[in-house]
């Protein structure tokens, strides 16, 4: 029997809510950086090298975050990234990348997100 939303506590459900408004936070960010970068080779290691060593300080800094929110995305999607812990549907790393670039209904609900996390760490 799939469960419903209703049987999740306050925090999952949060959870649950802003998945979607996080996630596409920090794809448009990663689409607009990605934008503003010479073309990324996918499928080629050597390549990829050469391109990243072929980057100016600021580009490399900027395809650092790039990869840094393309990670927290796939993260945020249900794909586990490195360095995130894979039960954590949520990591405060991806609610900080967000900061800023949702509406202030989202900003509410992750404020009130962090509130019951802090709680339920403490």
């Amino acid at each position: 029997m799939t469960a419903i939303l209703t049987d999740y506590s306050p925090r999952e459900r949060l959870a649950a809510l802003l998945r979607v408004p996080v996630r596409n936070a920090l794809a448009q960010r990663a689409d607009a950086i990605r934008s503003s970068l010479p073309p990324r080779p996918l499928d080629d290691a050597r390549a990829r090298l050469v391109w990243l060593r072929s980057l100016d300080q600021d580009q490399a800094r900027r395809a650092a975050l790039l990869h840094r929110l393309d990670a927290l995305c796939e993260h945020v999607s249900g794909s586990p990234a490195l360095g995130y812990d894979p039960r954590d549907p949520l990591p405060a790393a991806a609610l900080e990348e967000a900061d800023g670039f949702t509406d202030a209904a989202t900003a509410l609900l992750v404020a009130d997100y962090r509130a019951r996390r802090a709680v339920s760490a403490g």
